[in-house]
């Protein structure tokens, strides 16, 4: 899973989250239950689903009776994206993935991608965050005054 550091990190940067089901989520609201912000909840039409209003988009969770909330609202919530929904928003600058096996450090994930057409390798200890780690980087470079003509489309999910 991703780190909820680089997902916040992605969240800051610009990357916006449109829930479908299957995604997974923090809630950090302090209006929520305190012990909330550690429990990683999965849209799914039978007990967590998204609910649109003309005021904003809530998560509902629909007849969940070991918790006493009906609803939070999407901005209280971070997404924590899995590694298909990152390696699909690098869209065509992902060029590779493999894992490195190193005898002096634990196993990694190298992801390889060419952003804005550099090909810059990312390491982490997990496919996620090598895949975040490339999305972000992504999106910092787009936001730091590239040509328009070289900016990838907005990058949601």
């Amino acid at each position: 899973m991703i780190s909820i550091e680089l997902a916040r990190a992605l969240r800051t940067a610009g990357l916006r989250w449109h829930p479908v089901s299957g995604d997974r989520f923090l809630i950090e609201s302090s209006a929520a239950d305190p012990g909330a912000g550690a429990d990683v909840f999965t849209v799914s039409e039978m007990t967590v689903d998204v609910h649109h209003f003309p005021t904003g988009s809530q998560i509902g969770f629909n007849g969940t009776t070991e918790w006493a909330l009906d609803s939070v609202d999407l901005g209280d919530t971070l997404w924590l994206p899995r590694e298909d929904q990152l390696r699909a928003l690098l869209r065509d600058g992902f060029l590779s993935l493999r894992v490195v096996r190193d005898e002096l450090e634990p196993e990694a994930y190298e992801v390889r991608a060419s952003l804005l057409g550099v090909e810059r390798v990312f390491v982490a200890a997990t496919a996620e965050d090598a895949y975040g780690e490339a999305l972000l980087d992504l999106i910092v470079q787009s936001l730091v005054g590239e040509p328009e003509s070289v900016l990838p489309p907005r990058l949601e999910a």
